[in-house]
């Protein structure tokens, strides 16, 4: 009732809270559980990324080349997203690869990571991108020993010049395309979503505003290096923010970048030399951010993929001492040493992590991840269940548009990591739907009123034809999404 779990309990229990205007649905069999979040996804900025053509089922230079001989041009421009670095077989990213395919057409593609793109000739020149470029973050121009840039921008800052002047979605389109994919997610189980940017408020105000939000979102807008007291005061101020079914609730940071683009930030140089720099220049000032919005009771989340930068955020947390337990997450954890797994449960930092990336990496260690970390760091990759093991609370999420939105997907990739982590046990089917329930209620600091079904929590639920807590990874991503109602709204009906 008004979107919050009135009771629970048998038939007989309930009988007494039904009212002429109470819909009764019969799930005849299937198995009810809190309602699924993904506790790292992109959705409203994602829009934006996942412009144009899908390059995610390109394996070689081949089949690129044969992708953009026949890509749609979007306002005079080829746009694409989800290449694999695997894709390029270990050559360097540079336009020189696909310039006979593309001629005079401007083309920028993304990488599956976010983190990266190869912009062509046309497009570099369209930017009146020419050389190298100097940002307050660890964003790079790369280029040739000449100096002429390569096509491969790394980090935001880099490709915002060259995105900034492409083609981008209407407002209208936008809007529509916002609230297919909540729908598209609403029917693989979802009914909420940690969103790791500030999205676009207005245009989700407006959607709110028409219609029910087919999935909660929980925002944490960006703070990036540079940030001074203004901009500090900035993001207190969106705190708690709302809609029906959206509110701004925390900051997301950046300690570091990629492994695969050479910015994660490590103890030690990564196989091509890099990887010994943070994404803020000065961690210091990272540490003193997160303890100036702590101090207003902001909580952060913070990207960290290397070791170097999982133990910065470690430390940070700590420094703030008894007050920083269970407000603060990390993001990714894509390798981290023995040590550093304990001080998870000690400081109360939840590990936000995303099975489905495992996908990228490849078991022989031929990836492109593997190759840059070398064998022993990739050995320590995606470490789930000796997290959960240490005490750690361990939200599951998808990255989207990095990796499928599927919760299915999710649940299942956590039982049976992929490529570089496949050697490692996976989590139980149990741990794995706490993950998307009660873990990432606890990572979102909303204990009290999501992740279980309980009176007085939101009426979040998800209906599936398998049981998610003792089904093997092959049942969970095929199985029948038979309900699925976000605060009280029936968002999605399955077949039963």
């Amino acid at each position: 009732r008004d979107g919050v779990i009135s009771a629970v309990g048998e038939a007989a229990d309930t009988r007494d809270w039904r009212g002429p205007g109470t819909e009764v649905v019969d799930l005849r069999g299937a198995h009810l559980v809190p309602g699924l979040v993904d506790s790292h996804s992109h959705p409203v900025w994602g829009l934006e990324m996942a412009t144009g053509t899908d390059l995610s089922g390109v394996r070689d230079l081949a089949g690129l080349r044969a992708a953009l001989a026949g890509a749609e041009r979007v306002g005079g421009w080829v746009l694409g997203h989800g290449l694999d670095h695997n894709a390029f077989e270990g050559r360097p990213i540079h336009h020189d690869l696909v310039a006979g395919v593309l001629g005079d057409t401007p083309a920028v593609l993304r990488l599956y990571d976010g983190h990266s793109a190869l912009a062509n000739a046309a497009a570099l020149a369209a930017a009146g991108v020419s050389g190298p470029r100097s940002f307050a973050q660890r964003a790079e121009v790369v280029c040739d020993a000449s100096g002429r840039p390569t096509g491969h921008l790394v980090e935001h800052a880099a490709m915002d010049l060259v995105t900034a002047v492409a083609p981008s979605p209407t407002p209208a389109e936008r809007r529509a395309r916002l609230l297919e994919l909540l729908s598209a997610m609403a029917a693989t189980g979802l009914t909420g979503a940690h969103v790791m940017d500030g999205g676009d408020l207005e245009l989700v105000t407006a959607v709110a505003e028409e219609t029910v939000l087919p999935v909660r979102l929980r925002f944490a807008p960006w703070c990036m290096p540079g940030a001074d007291a203004e901009a500090l005061d900035e993001l207190i101020a969106l705190q708690g923010r709302s809609g029906r079914h959206w509110q701004v609730g925390g900051v997301k940071f950046f300690m570091d970048g990629t492994v695969e683009g050479g910015t994660a930030w490590l103890d030690h140089p990564d196989c091509h030399g890099r990887g010994t720099d943070a994404f803020w220049p000065d961690p210091h000032a990272y540490a003193k951010a997160v303890r100036t919005l702590h101090a207003a009771g902001v909580r952060a989340a913070t990207h960290a993929i290397g070791d170097a930068a999982v133990r910065h955020v470690l430390d940070t947390v700590a420094s703030l001492g008894p007050g920083g337990r269970g407000a603060h997450r990390i993001e990714h954890i894509e390798t981290a040493p023995d040590e550093l797994l304990p001080r998870f449960a000690e400081l109360g930092v939840a590990a936000s992590m995303q099975p489905p990336h495992t996908g990228y990496t490849r078991e022989d260690g031929s990836d492109e991840w593997s190759r840059r970390l070398g064998g022993a760091r990739a050995a320590r990759a995606w470490r789930l269940r000796d997290l959960r093991e240490a005490g750690a609370t361990v939200a599951l999420g998808s990255d989207w548009p990095i990796a499928h939105y599927d919760v299915r997907a999710v649940l299942a990739t956590a039982q049976r990591p992929r490529g570089a982590a496949a050697h490692r046990t996976g989590l139980t089917p149990l741990q794995a739907l706490e993950g998307c329930t009660t873990h990432a209620a606890a990572a979102a600091g909303e204990s009290a009123v999501a992740g279980r079904v309980a009176p007085g929590h939101r009426a979040d639920l998800t209906a599936l034809g398998v049981d998610p807590a003792h089904a093997s990874a092959d049942e969970l991503a095929d199985a029948p999404v038979v309900l699925t109602v976000t605060g009280g709204h029936v968002t999605h009906r399955g077949a039963v």
